[in-house]
Parts: structure tokens; C-alpha cells; sequence
């Protein structure tokens, strides 16, 4: 069964169940300084599951795409990736277990065809702070899982969240597909074994952790699930490795038409990276130092490394056209930034063509005296000097047989003080948005920045991105040249004007249509769902939202732009705060 096939098929039996389809959120979070990037269908509905209704109801669906980095060192097996899309189905305070277990395996069996044979499923043990999930089990039982294919494991294993210290969480109930023709040992554990495929996660969000530790029943119980498309497929699709399926299969294809040598694991770092870089550039993020820029950089200058030692002369970007070509149609965001992609893969291969081979020769000169360890020192140094990001480094010393003193490293980072990636890459895996009364007012800022940004500098300004913590925004939008002091003074005035008028946030729900033509800002390279929230602020500002918003201007405090900057030709950056 092909990728989209899969897709089509879980949407369209959701939306049988109930379900409204949802389009994928942004890989880059508006409004969750917690996480560099999407990393779940849940991230962008987190309003929703804390209580907040959502304008296509109860029931959703979606297939998410989204970007995961704390195993890039792992990319190269045969199931580890940075960019994948996961099929989610959620409940906002509606149906719970037996609905979700129940339609899970009606999916997998009648729809996917697994044999139930082959299908596996764990649920909580329970603890002090909840039972052991003993209904989840007896609903398993009752549509037809065999007791001897349930397994009880502990928290580590079924139980999500909180994503931070506190907030909803509970016990999860995980689906396995056994790979293999022979049968498995009876006292053998799915989670602790590989030849058990895990293919689908449901999370019954119940609980509440408070601050004290206490765990209490949440008022609103929600489901969560999540079903990764890649790793199903490979199920499907009786591969032994998610690069041998069809999301892959073109793009492997083009690598070993360019490449002089064959190389299985750099075939398959170069096709994870390009597509995984694909995506994130369609977003319009730049190579950089520091957070999401930072991830971007690595990922290019690692497959970069990985393309020269097979012999690939040409740029990246004649990889990237494939990864286009093959997923545009359903995120046409790629196709609409092809060029950007393009130059911006370009641009960053010619900046570490520069450095590549010397770092490379340094590296050789220092480690003939080394046996097992790279010193932590010498890896800063090549990242500062050569601009080796710590996963290269470790490639090399990988193949030298080596490791490298990651420790070591982040003590020299944190000593430079060059690179927020030590604490940009130890936020939380999996976050909750930041809904902090100071996230609140200087998301609602936005709304007043981006109007008072289009009424000085004219309508052809349209927001490209923003980003929130509850200290400052960070806000990105289309204008040809750098703003005068008068302009950014305008500003300022016009917003704070806004302010000082004590004007009421409001909201409505309406179909898409009716929002558009009401003139509510809006992405226009967005996909959006057919009924929208709109907020507005008095008659000064009207646009699509679903972030968190004060009630009236007058809690907002004096907005100051600290910061007017240029990111990419034609994108200018401002950072501002209220005082």
C-alpha cells in the first residue's frame, strides 16, 4: 500500500467516525518557545486539549509534518529520521478509551489489513499515582487482541507527559506490529524487542500534575494518538527500512545517480537531511547559529560531508528537487519556495566548501596521538574554526573507531558563550505551548505590530513568522529595505496608541470563506481549515488566530522595538518588548 494511499485512507475513516480534517500546522511553532520545532500533531492543538473550543469541534483529524533532532546521531539505520509525518486523531473532552481502542484495531485490521496475529499491544502497570489501566485492556480483549498479546509496563514505557513540570498527562495504550514469521515467546516484551514494530501510540490524557507533585483527574479528559505514516508503511509495504519505501525510493534513487561510490548509510543521512532541510527552508528559515537555524546548518553541512566522500559533485539542492517534486502536492509550500531552497542550499554548501578540507586535515594531524577519546577541546575547535557542527565530529570519529567528550565540548560552548545550542537543543522533547500571561500580551502585540507595520510601510508587508517567549517577540515580515528611525518611531507610536485606547480582544468563529472575504489577515501560502477563528482589535486590526490573547489592550504595558534587522532578501526582523 503506497504513502498517500495510507494517508488518504486514515483521514477519510476518521472523518467517517466524525472527524474534522485539519490542516498540518507549521514546523516552526508560533507560539511555544519550548521546542525549536513541531514535533507532534499535538503541539499546535494545545489551547484545545487545555480547555479552549476549537472551531471545527470536538473530533479532529490530521496528517502533521514534523521535526525531530534529538537522534541525528541515530539517522543512518533504518528506521531514525528528522523529517516524517505522523496521522493523528484527537478528542477535545468527547470520546475516550473505548472509542479510541476500538477504531484503532477496526483501522489496522479491516482498512490496513494487518493480520491480527501479528498485531500487539502494551497498557499502563499503574503506580501511586494512577491505577493499573486494566479497562484499556478488557477493550483490547473485547474486540478481539489476545490476552497473551497484552502487555502491563511502567511509566517509562505507557504514560505521556507532562511535557513540562506540571500539566495534563496519562497513561498511554501502544499498538505493535511483530515483524517476523516466527512466533514470539510468550514472556516477550514488544517494547524491549526489534523485531516488534511499534506503529501506533493512543494517549489518554486524564490527569493533571500540579505543582506540588500531586497528581488529580483533569476536568476535560482528551485523546491523543499518533501514527508515524513511515514507519507503517514500512509494515505495509514489507520493507526492512523505511528509506526502501515509496517516501523514499525517488529520492535514493537520484543519490545513487549522482554519487561515484556506494555508501548505504550516506545515502541515507543525505536523503533524511535534504528532505528534512526541504521543509524547513519552505518555512523561510535561514541558516544561522543559533535555534532553529542552528539545526538547519548542521543538517545541510552533514549531508554536504556525507555527498563528497560518495563522489557528488553537484549541489544538494539537484536532491532537493526530487524531494519537491514528490511531496508538493500535498505541501504545496515547497514548490511555492523552490527557488529560496535552492539558493539558500547553495549558499550554505559554498560557505562550508571553504573550511570543509581544512577542518578536515586538522583533523587527521590531531588525532594520531589520541586512542579512544577526542578531547572536548580539540571538537570546539573545530567547530569554532572550521565550523564542524558536533555531529560531523562525530562521524569522523566514527569511523576512526573513536568517540568525542561531548561534555567536554558544551563546558568549552558554554564558556564562548558563541552558541545558544546548548540550551536551544535541551528544551523540552515534547513541550506545552507557553501560555504565560507575558506570552499572551506580547502575542497579542503582534496583531497590533503587524497592522501598524502595514498602515507606515505600506500593505504589501505581510508577516512571514514570529516567534514568542513571555520576555520578548521576535516578529519576521516582507519589506525591500532596512526602516528609518522615523519609521520604526511611527510604529511604535501607532501600536502604544492602540494600547492607550483601552480597546477590548475579541473573536469570532466563521467559515473560511466568509473570514477571507472579511479582510482578516491572513498566510496566504497557509493551508487553513474551512471554519477559522478570526480576532480582532477594535477596527485596527482583523486576522486568523488560534494563539493566546489578552482581553483588552490596556494589559498589554509600553511596546518598544528593540531591534530592526535584515534575515533574507526582501525579510526584515524585528525584536521588541513591553516595558
Amino acid at each position: 500500500m503506497k504513502s498517500n494511499e495510507v494517508i488518504k485512507k486514515y483521514l477519510d475513516f476518521f472523518k467517517s467516525k466524525g472527524h474534522s480534517i485539519i490542516p498540518s500546522a507549521p514546523l516552526v511553532p508560533e507560539n511555544d518557545p519550548t521546542v525549536l520545532f513541531t514535533t507532534a500533531g499535538m503541539h499546535p492543538l494545545v489551547p484545545f486539549l487545555l480547555g479552549e473550543p476549537h472551531p471545527k469541534g470536538k473530533r479532529l483529524v490530521n496528517v502533521q509534518k514534523c521535526v525531530r533532532t534529538v537522534d541525528i546521531d541515530e539517522v543512518g539505520d533504518e528506521n531514525h529520521l528528522t523529517f516524517f509525518q505522523m496521522l493523528g486523531n484527537w478528542s477535545l473532552g468527547d470520546y475516550f478509551k473505548k472509542e479510541a481502542l476500538s477504531w484503532s484495531y477496526e483501522f489496522l485490521t479491516k482498512e490496513l489489513k494487518i493480520p491480527k496475529s501479528k498485531l500487539y499491544v502494551t497498557c499502563f502497570k499503574g503506580d501511586n499515582d494512577a491505577p493499573k489501566d486494566e479497562e484499556a485492556a478488557k477493550i483490547w480483549n473485547s474486540v478481539g487482541v489476545e490476552k497473551d498479546h497484552i502487555f502491563f509496563l511502567g511509566k517509562k514505557d505507557n504514560w505521556w507527559g507532562p511535557a513540562g513540570k506540571t500539566g495534563p498527562c496519562g497513561p498511554d495504550s501502544e499498538m505493535f506490529y511483530w515483524n517476523s514469521d516466527e512466533k514470539p515467546r510468550k514472556t516477550q516484551d514488544p517494547e524491549n524487542c526489534k523485531t516488534f514494530v511499534e506503529i501506533w501510540n493512543d494517549v489518554f490524557m486524564e490527569y493533571n500534575k500540579l505543582e506540588e507533585g500531586k497528581i488529580v483527574q483533569l476536568n476535560q479528559k482528551n485523546v491523543d494518538t499518533g501514527m508515524g505514516v513511515e514507519r507503517v508503511c514500512v509494515v505495509l509495504q514489507n520493507k526492512k527500512s523505511v528509506y526502501e519505501t515509496d517516501l523514499f525510493e525517488p529520492i535514493i534513487k537520484r543519490i545513487r545517480i549522482l554519487a561515484k561510490t556506494k555508501n548505504e548509510r550516506s545515502e541515507r543521512i543525505i536523503a533524511d537531511h535534504v528532505r528534512a532541510v526541504s521543509f524547513i527552508l519552505a518555512e523561510r528559515v535561514l541558516p544561522s547559529n543559533v535555534e532553529q537555524g542552528y539545526v538547519l546548518r548542521k543538517l545541510i553541512r552533514r549531508a554536504y560531508r556525507h555527498a563528497k566522500n560518495m563522489g557528488i559533485e553537484v549541489s544538494l539542492s539537484s536532491v532537493a528537487e526530487v524531494v519537491i517534486k514528490q511531496y508538493s502536492d500535498a505541501y504545496p509550500e515547497l514548490n511555492g519556495n523552490e527557488h529560496f531552497i535552492f539558493g539558500e542550499l547553495e549558499k550554505e554548501e559554498e560557505k562550508f566548501q571553504a573550511t570543509l578540507e581544512k577542518g578536515l586535515r586538522e583533523f587527521e594531524r590531531n588525532i594520531g596521538g589520541v586512542e579512544r577519546v577526542i578531547p572536548g577541546k580539540f571538537a570546539f575547535d573545530l567547530y569554532q574554526s572550521f565550523g564542524f557542527p558536533l555531529e560531523i565530529i562525530k562521524d569522523l570519529a566514527q569511523e576512526k573507531k573513536l568517540e568525542v567528550d561531548e561534555i567536554g565540548f558544551y563546558k568549552e560552548l558554554t564558556k564562548h558563550q558563541s552558541l545558544s545550542r546548548a540550551s536551544t537543543e535541551r528544551r523540552f522533547a515534547s513541550g506545552l505551548a507557553d501560555h504565560s500571561y507575558g506570552a499572551k500580551k506580547l502575542h497579542t502585540s503582534t496583531h497590533l505590530l503587524h497592522q501598524a507595520l502595514r498602515l507606515i510601510l505600506g500593505e504589501q508587508v505581510q508577516q512571514k513568522g514570529s516567534n514568542i517567549t513571555p520576555e520578548r517577540l521576535r516578529f519576521d515580515f516582507t519589506h525591500h529595505g532596512k526602516m528609518t528611525k522615523e519609521e520604526i518611531k511611527k510604529v511604535e507610536n501607532l501600536v502604544n496608541k492602540q494600547i492607550n485606547d483601552s480597546i477590548e480582544v475579541v473573536y469570532e468563529e466563521m467559515p473560511l470563506d466568509e473570514a477571507k472575504k472579511s479582510g482578516a489577515l491572513h498566510f496566504f501560502d497557509q493551508k487553513y481549515p474551512d471554519k477559522v477563528k478570526v480576532y480582532s482589535i477594535g477596527r485596527f486590526s482583523k486576522e486568523f488566530c488560534t494563539g493566546p490573547h489578552v482581553e483588552n489592550t490596556s494589559e498589554l504595558g509600553k511596546f518598544k522595538i528593540v531591534k530592526e534587522e535584515g534575515i533574507a532578501a526582501g525579510i526584515r526582523r524585528i525584536k521588541a518588548v513591553l516595558e
